[in-house]
């Protein structure tokens, strides 16, 4: 495959850009690549370099008067936005904070939102399940000590049985 670019070297590099479902890609060649900035000295780039270049990828002139004006620093770390968009790091977790307004637009670009959808990770996911099993065998035992109290004693061992299961699932 040609690159988009020059139309003249095989594309070594695909990149794939997903907006409000549309799938938009781009094959570059190594020479355009290294003309763009996506790899230094023949190196192929790390994800701080992606996210850098992606800083300015499809940004229009109206964002990018919005984001002259973005001259802010950290307040805990000092690092600037323009430091980010050359590094492609921040500089701690109060960067989020201070440089939001630049940040949505290249998290919309990369995710396609700005809020965190992701999955729970399986450890709280698992704490949960117990958390919920735990209070569920709480209702069972006083379901259980109103059915002995009335003495519906087939439903009071229906009832110990299923506590005893969720006892060992736990």
């Amino acid at each position: 495959m040609l690159c988009d670019i020059c139309h003249k070297n095989q594309a070594s590099i695909h990149v794939t850009e997903i907006i409000s479902g549309e799938v938009k890609e781009l094959h570059i060649c190594d020479v355009c690549a290294q003309n763009k900035g996506m790899i230094k000295n023949n190196k192929s780039f790390g994800l701080p370099d992606f996210l850098a270049g992606l800083t300015d990828f499809g940004i229009t002139p109206k964002d990018t008067e919005r984001l002259d004006d973005f001259d802010l620093r950290c307040p805990k770390c000092g690092l600037s936005f323009e430091d980010f968009k050359r590094v492609g790091r921040l500089g701690c977790g109060d960067c989020y904070d201070a440089f939001k307004d630049g940040l949505a637009p290249l998290l919309r670009k990369i995710h396609g939102s700005s809020q965190h959808a992701g999955n729970i990770p399986k450890k709280t996911k698992i704490n949960n399940k117990i958390d919920e099993t735990i209070n569920n065998i709480g209702d069972l035992e006083e379901q259980l000590k109103t059915a002995i109290k009335n003495e519906e004693f087939e439903d009071a061992a229906r009832l110990r049985d299923v506590i005893r299961g969720q006892k060992k699932k736990i």
